[in-house]
């Protein structure tokens, strides 16, 4: 698969969203994700200590030393992704200790399955089972990425967004993939989106950050 690198600066991204008004931001370790351990934790380190963001970081998380090392590095966050699928024990564990306000569930879905290991297995373990079952343990936030709709501007899965919405109201519920135009943004609030993750749609000019009106 190709690459395509929009920044090589991070940070000077990050700089440009805080100024621009955002307050979170979404921070994935790409090369973490693939190593199965943390590699980038210097560029949260940096973003954190020169930018008043409030950050969530994932990618490459496996124990609860990952956990530790993004906290002391300035996450505010952990996203947690496979883990709960194929350590579901370990992951109730660290809602337990931690508190579901310091943990993201980050769920990729297609065709209303679990999709793990960058998208590469997909499994037969359905989203709102899923979704209730964490929800049992003390999960209070998530984010879902439909990955036939992500990278592709295409529009969001507002159907299956709705469906989690409906299902778990008290969810603080995050969308994820797809999003390619400011009118998406107001159908996911409209249908009780929490927040919206965007990325591409920004680097690629389909949304400018001064019409988020924040």
């Amino acid at each position: 698969m190709q690459k395509k690198v929009y920044n090589e600066n991070p940070l000077e991204v990050a700089k440009q969203f805080e100024a621009s008004g955002i307050i979170r931001l979404h921070l994935v370790d790409l090369d973490g994700a693939r190593a199965g351990r943390i590699i980038n934790w210097k560029v949260l380190e940096n973003i954190a200590a020169k930018t008043t963001l409030a950050i969530d970081f994932g990618g490459g998380i496996k124990t609860e030393k990952d956990i530790e090392i993004i906290f002391d590095s300035g996450a505010v966050i952990a996203t947690i992704g496979s883990i709960a699928i194929k350590q579901a024990e370990l992951f109730y564990q660290w809602l337990q200790k931690y508190g579901g306000e310091k943990i993201l569930l980050g769920a990729d879905v297609k065709d209303e399955k679990m999709v793990i290991h960058g998208w590469t297995e997909q499994t037969e373990t359905d989203i709102f089972d899923f979704l209730q079952e964490n929800i049992n343990q003390g999960l209070k936030q998530a984010f879902c990425t439909d990955v036939s709709k992500d990278g592709l501007l295409q529009g969001p899965s507002l159907g299956l967004y709705k469906k989690i919405i409906e299902k778990f109201p008290d969810l603080y519920f995050i969308a994820s993939g797809g999003v390619s135009s400011l009118n998406d943004l107001v159908q996911l609030k409209e249908i009780g989106c929490k927040g919206v993750i965007v990325g591409k749609a920004i680097y690629e000019g389909k949304i400018k950050i001064k019409d988020l009106q924040i």
